[in-house]
């Protein structure tokens, strides 16, 4: 069962916080999870920020599937979840895109034109996404003199949708949030930043409240086949 937010019958035997760029994957894993077990998941989305601030305050989640290392680093030395059980379970990538098949050039030289109005970001304080998107930019020389034209989103997700919706003219996204069977998508353009232009996206998870659901499920998320529907949707995996 998926859910975007809480609910007061939290009947369901698992709870996970989730960061808003793995939606996508992580519903497909609940969904094989829950064919193949006895256990009924509720998701949760949103930015890594906002989870781990509920959690610190109390959220009933077993698990965080953060989109960073730090949060769930912090949650394991604050005694807020349980030791040694922090995982990494996938590397982000970052995309420059448009729908406009026209607007992005294979260098990425169109930030530093007058091409667009608005270019979407995740906010760099909550979204790990965000703060990749910020070290590109000022990577470039770009952070400052683009501050009148970003249009930044809670999270990844509202990000995405300011570009798909023409709200941006482009943004940075996650790659997996395009990806289809595996590949970059054919539609409108985009740009694929080098890699050392921004500190790499490691996402982590960590256990909150142990129980059967939530080691099951983390067992399951570190098996093969678990691994392959992750790659499937963009990502790389340890």
């Amino acid at each position: 069962m998926l859910l975007c937010g809480f609910s007061p019958a939290w009947a369901t035997d698992l709870h996970i916080a989730v960061a808003t760029n793995f939606n996508r994957t992580a519903t497909a894993l609940v969904h094989h999870f829950e064919q193949q077990s006895e256990y009924t998941v509720r998701l949760v989305f949103g930015s890594t920020g906002k989870h781990y601030a509920q959690i610190t305050h109390g959220a009933p989640f077993e698990l965080f599937f953060a989109a960073d290392e730090r949060r769930p680093a912090l949650l394991e030395k604050n005694g807020l979840a349980v030791p040694g059980t922090r995982f990494t379970y996938a590397q982000g990538r970052l995309v420059l895109w448009s729908p406009d098949v026209n607007r992005i050039d294979a260098k990425g030289d169109v930030l530093a034109n007058d091409n667009f109005r608005k270019l979407a970001i995740a906010n760099p304080r909550l979204a790990p996404y965000g703060f990749a998107a910020r070290e590109i930019l000022q990577a470039r020389g770009l952070w400052k003199k683009l501050q009148p034209r970003l249009v930044r989103g809670e999270n990844i997700g509202q990000a995405y949708q300011f570009v798909r919706t023409g709200n941006a003219q482009l943004g940075f996204i996650a790659a997996a949030q395009i990806f289809t069977d595996g590949n970059l998508p054919k539609t409108g353009s985009l740009w694929v930043p080098p890699q050392s232009l921004y500190t790499p996206v490691i996402q982590q998870a960590v256990l909150i409240k142990d129980t059967p659901a939530a080691q099951a499920f983390i067992r399951f998320v570190k098996s093969n086949a678990a691994r392959h529907i992750i790659r499937q949707h963009g990502y790389r995996t340890p």
